[in-house]
């Protein structure tokens, strides 16, 4: 047999060779160096066959980051031999400690337990000390190949490597890892050995999962761990999780008072407490002042619909698993709103339309509930009932591109006020080998063809990603990176040709005949809920002043000086900014202190010198940190602050 290498060379191997057979074939030195290899773009280990004729890339100690997941599988490997010495050490049997799963994933791994006691949070540094106990103990990993029948004689007592093995495909070759006295079932691939290992990894926490998924299995403990090639990265990664600890929304809803979730109401419900409703109107008043300024007209639609309404559009039955079961009136089925878009449909279909009225452009701030089982749902980012920035353009076929690029212009240009600068853009194209989609062939390779025009028109960098369309037509959707370098998918772009078919709604053309509108639907926003939850984490609570729910704190030096400060908040309040005064009886640095850990953008203190000059002192929070001016014309100050709210900067 024979691979290729990087610079095309073949190398002539025995047959069923190695990578690291390559690797020695080469040299002893590159032997000792190599920690894995890829083999036609595929990540293997050093000790797996390679196929006749691949193309392979071998990985050294000098790029071990490009090995990621095979140092993290291998560290879980590593976690779950240190797991069986702590409990042998405790005096219980290795028959005793069964084990389940144990994949990597991003950053590091996990393994699932049964265990005759449960890991508890300070167990884990003890049982991180094994773990490099046994990396200094430089074990080689070892691969081979099994039946089924020495398969399940290796694990007589451990009922979930019973359960795995037999369900095996019997045309799959099934193979065992060993290092030292520790043996797993695994595909791999794996280190050469436990001394080859990055020492930058941590045991993080533990959860309870059902095994295999299902909810009728027993609860097995699951530990997670992370790893990377360098301390410096792992530190880095320590040092964002603080910081995405600090910047939680569910955190900050509570301490800045925005929301709250009842269980009285119901999980995933939120109730917008009245900061929060002030920082939701807020961005509903900036999107709405949008949509005006591009002919966007408003519609109000029922939260219930009839069910002959989502069976025609396609939503029921094609969602029913996501939708809330239908409601008995009247002998007649009815649902809490899934979607606004076939109500939106309804309302173009009320009246007749000529060509001379397209495009019609329906907007609406539409609450929908979706069914999200209990275990997902996670503060505003993932609920039950949230309100879609939504808005239907119904347009002809020479009109689709325009509209098309004014929808992507608006999206742009949201993300772009809000400081998110850092997106990518995806099409998402449906799977020709699916049945979940609806439509005539043709119109989706239209509209696929129309969306791929559109991006590269602007000249925006795009993936497309077949299968990921909705089952009514292909869309763009804006995955968008905050500040800690986390992908969100915010906005989406969709095309659609099947919903104005599904309701045969029409206008007449220039022909004097009917013709099927195209169909665009679109929310930059995606859901104020989870925009808002986004945005929380985002700005980690200290929002821009037009943002803030409370922008401005007064705080008088003495008591002398409160009704001074109370009539600049009325001024201030009736020029349409958010004022209040710290008139309590705490000391000036109190009010302050109590002001910024509430992130109020701007304090203004005010003492006998302000008074006297009509003047304040600022205090402003900004990115940078607490910035003071002294001195300051209140009239001059105030026109700033109206021209920084108004302008949105």
């Amino acid at each position: 047999m024979h691979v290729v290498l990087p610079d095309g060379k073949q190398l002539e191997l025995a047959q069923g060779a190695t990578a690291l057979d390559a690797a020695r074939a080469i040299g002893e030195r590159l032997a000792g160096d190599a920690v894995a290899a890829t083999a036609n773009g595929e990540l293997v280990d050093l000790m797996t066959p390679l196929p006749d004729g691949a193309h392979i890339t071998l990985i050294t100690k000098k790029n071990p980051g490009d090995a990621a997941p095979l140092f993290r599988h291998s560290l879980g490997h590593v976690m779950s031999q240190a797991v069986g010495e702590y409990y042998r050490a405790k005096g219980y049997a290795d028959d005793q400690i069964k084990r389940g799963v144990g994949p990597s994933i991003e950053n590091g791994w996990y393994q699932d337990f049964d265990l005759p006691e449960p890991i508890k949070e300070e167990d884990l540094p003890e049982i991180e000390k094994v773990m490099r106990d046994i990396i200094s103990r430089n074990l080689p990993f070892t691969r081979r190949e099994i039946t089924r029948a020495e398969g399940l004689a290796q694990f007589p007592h451990d009922p979930y490597k019973q359960e795995l093995i037999a369900g095996l495909p019997e045309d799959e070759p099934i193979t065992f890892y060993t290092q030292g006295d520790y043996t797993d079932l695994c595909r791999g691939p794996h280190f050469p050995s436990t001394g080859r290992l990055p020492g930058a990894f941590k045991l993080m926490s533990t959860s309870g999962a059902y095994w295999r998924g299902n909810e009728k299995n027993p609860i097995l403990q699951r530990v997670y761990g992370v790893a990377f090639a360098t301390q410096k990265e792992l530190d880095e990664y320590l040092h964002a999780l603080e910081e995405a600890k600090r910047r939680d929304h569910r955190k900050l809803g509570k301490e800045l008072e925005l929301f709250t979730i009842d269980p009285m109401v119901g999980k995933g419900l939120p109730l917008w407490l009245p900061n929060g409703t002030v920082l939701r109107e807020e961005l509903t008043a900036f999107l709405k002042e949008q949509q005006f300024k591009r002919g966007y007209q408003g519609v109000i639609t029922p939260n219930i619909g009839n069910l002959d309404l989502y069976r025609t559009s396609g939503h029921y039955p094609y969602y029913a698993e996501s939708q809330f079961n239908p409601i008995e009136v009247d002998e007649e089925q009815y649902m809490l709103k899934p979607m606004n878009c076939p109500h939106h449909v309804r309302i173009y279909g009320s009246k007749p339309r000529s060509y001379r009225d397209l495009p019609v452009r329906l907007a609406e701030f539409g609450t929908v509930y979706r069914y999200e089982q209990s275990g997902e749902l996670n503060g505003l980012t993932r609920v039950r009932g949230f309100t879609q920035d939504d808005a239907h353009i119904f347009c002809r076929p020479d009109q689709l591109k325009k509209e098309f690029l004014d929808v992507l212009d608006l999206t742009v240009l949201v993300l772009k006020t809000f400081g998110m600068t850092d997106v990518r853009f995806r099409v998402g194209t449906r799977d020709p080998e699916s049945d979940k989609y609806v439509g005539d062939e043709a119109n989706w390779n239209l509209a696929e063809q129309q969306i791929i025009e559109a991006v590269e028109e602007v000249g925006l960098p795009y993936t497309i990603e077949p299968g990921d369309a909705a089952f009514y037509g292909p869309k763009l959707d804006f995955v968008v990176k905050d500040v800690l370098g986390r992908e969100w998918q915010l906005g989406t772009i969709q095309v659609d040709y099947n919903l104005p078919e599904r309701f045969d709604i029409s206008y007449v053309g220039e022909d004097g005949q009917d013709h099927r509108p195209i169909m665009i639907h679109r929310a930059p926003f995606g859901s104020v809920e989870r925009f808002t939850g986004i945005l929380i984490e985002h700005y980690a609570g200290d929002f821009p002043l037009w943002l803030a729910p409370r922008q401005i704190m007064i705080i008088p030096i003495a008591d002398r000086h409160n009704d001074y400060a109370w009539a600049l908040r009325d001024e201030l309040h009736a020029a349409g900014l958010r004022a209040e005064v710290d008139d309590s009886s705490n000391r000036m640095n109190a009010k302050v202190r109590t002001a910024e850990l509430s992130k109020i953008p701007v304090m203004l203190v005010v003492g006998d010198k302000e008074q006297e000059g009509r003047e304040v002192s600022v205090r402003e929070r900004t990115p940078d940190g607490l910035k003071e001016r002294k001195g300051v014309a209140f009239d001059d100050l105030k026109g700033e602050l109206l021209t920084r709210y108004k302008t949105r900067s």
